[in-house]
């Protein structure tokens, strides 16, 4: 059985596994939590994955969910920018929003680091559905949200969703219903990838085979889910190429999407674009309407 404990302000976090699978011991691998100058809190040595579920205060049914996945170069965690601060404008929605703290890759804790995100991920989606009766969540409506190397994992966990990197006895549908991807990292070709995530997750000599598999932008099929999409023009950390080659796949391939691209806004501006007034998020308020995802 789990461990489940509540928190304050309607959290409940819960660890995702009662044995973690692909990992190793490493006794002196500790977790550690900084806060920047800039009141960003970067987590790092994740090696016990959790999620922590924000139920809105409101509810008219059964909630639409979001699994949220911050993003750091698969290095750190941006918790607070890319996670809680989300997950509480969802909330305000009347959206159940769940922030995923996975495992970053790491060859000390992990057999295969390059897999440990994405079982996470997939235990996360598997958790969610299968307890969603319990969670007032409405079981086709269980959406995955990713931002930077986040948003590679949310991309991951879309493309993926028909391979079980986890136990899965029951059948459990590990494809989310939709996805939200916020400049995000898409390809793991070196013209294109974000060499310090790709580095991360695959090392640094990575064979042609997994680098092909975990391009996103090669595994969209007619079954992707719809996708909105945003990231700006000057973005400097992550190409915008991977997001446009992973629009394009999505265009071909028939699945709903949308792409958004500001003139302005660089890398890593969470829910804010240029000012406290800017806030894109909006427009994946209406996406979600638009789509009856909420």
């Amino acid at each position: 059985m789990l461990l489940i404990y509540s928190m304050s302000y309607a959290q409940t976090t819960i660890p995702l596994y009662p044995e973690i699978p692909n990992s190793k011991p490493a006794a002196d691998y500790k977790e550690k939590a900084d806060t920047g100058t800039d009141s960003i809190i970067r987590i790092s040595n994740v090696s016990v994955p959790e999620i922590t579920i924000f139920q809105p205060s409101k509810s008219n049914g059964k909630n639409p969910a979001v699994i949220i996945c911050p993003g750091g170069g698969y290095s750190i965690l941006a918790y607070n920018l890319e996670g809680t601060t989300v997950a509480h404008i969802l909330n305000d929605w009347g959206v159940t929003a769940i922030v995923l703290k996975y495992r970053l890759p790491s060859d000390e804790i992990m057999k295969d680091k390059s897999v440990g995100p994405i079982e996470d991920a997939q235990r996360a989606i598997q958790y969610v559905r299968e307890n969603a009766e319990k969670l007032n969540i409405d079981p086709q409506k269980i959406g995955i949200m990713g931002f930077s190397a986040g948003g590679h994992l949310a991309a991951t966990a879309s493309t993926h969703f028909d391979t079980n990197y986890i136990s899965n006895p029951n059948h459990i549908s590990l494809r989310p219903d939709f996805s939200i991807l916020a400049y995000p990292v898409i390809s793991m070709v070196a013209s294109l990838t974000h060499k310090g995530s790709r580095d991360n997750l695959l090392g640094k000599a990575p064979s042609g085979k997994i680098v092909e598999n975990f391009s996103n932008e090669l595994k969209v099929t007619k079954n992707t889910p719809p996708t909105f999409l945003v990231l700006a023009n000057d973005d400097n950390g992550v190409n915008p190429e991977n997001s446009i080659k992973y629009y394009e796949a999505l265009l071909k391939n028939h699945v709903h999407a949308e792409l958004h691209i500001f003139q302005n806004g660089g890398h890593g501006f969470g829910t804010r674009l240029l000012d406290e007034n800017d806030n894109w998020m909006d427009l994946l308020r209406i996406w979600m309407q638009h789509n009856d995802f909420k």
